[in-house]
């Protein structure tokens, strides 16, 4: 079983966080890994993920994450599509929609959310994601406060839909254009809608 693990450092040195996210594989499967180091100007060739069983994208700095793997969308959703599984966490989670809030924490000139949570950005950004979810997701969302950034993304019209997820928490769609969704974990999914005049907010926990 071939699985590809996308990382990527703002130190420059990706490598050394692969086994944050190997480590757990390994105990459990047995794997063959193929890196997927993401450097500054350097982004992922979409032959890599050709023929692999498995996809991990991990944590840090989304807009990094979306430059590294924008061009590779096609190959990604192609692979989902055909069977292979997605685990993104944090940033992985954040570009994997079809429009991705890649940031920021102001809307319409008020902050949203803390500037610590920004990703370097200053306006919210939604940019064209992995296409593998039909509603934008942003993290960590009532530990770091990022459930408002949502919200305030919902409510500028940036999108339709966002689902904040917890930490410790995921949510796992059984295709890429599910509209519904499972919680796994020990928090919140915050699913955000625009109804018309106003946002409705759900609240989903795993059983």
């Amino acid at each position: 079983m071939r699985v590809a693990v996308v990382v990527h450092d703002r130190g420059e040195n990706p490598e050394s966080l692969l086994p944050a996210y190997v480590d757990p594989l390994l105990a459990r499967i047995p794997i063959e890994v193929v890196p997927v180091l993401l450097g500054a100007g350097a982004p992922a060739n979409p032959s890599v993920f050709d023929g692999v069983d498995g996809l991990v994208v991990g944590g840090g700095l989304t807009p990094a994450y979306w430059e590294g793997l924008a061009a590779s969308a096609t190959a990604i959703s192609r692979a989902v599509a055909g069977g292979v599984p997605y685990l993104g966490f944090s940033a992985g989670a954040m570009i994997a929609p079809r429009r991705a809030l890649v940031g920021g924490y102001r809307s319409r000139g008020i902050e949203v959310c803390g500037e610590e949570c920004s990703e370097g950005l200053a306006d919210l950004e939604i940019r064209d994601g992995l296409g593998l979810a039909p509603f934008a997701v942003d993290v960590h969302a009532a530990q770091a406060g990022t459930l408002s950034r949502a919200l305030g993304a919902v409510a500028a019209g940036l999108v339709e839909r966002a689902v904040a997820v917890d930490e410790n928490t995921a949510l796992v769609l059984a295709a890429a254009d599910d509209d519904s969704f499972e919680v796994l974990g020990h928090g919140n999914c915050w699913d955000i809608r625009w109804a018309g005049t106003a946002c409705s907010v759900s609240v989903l926990r795993a059983d």
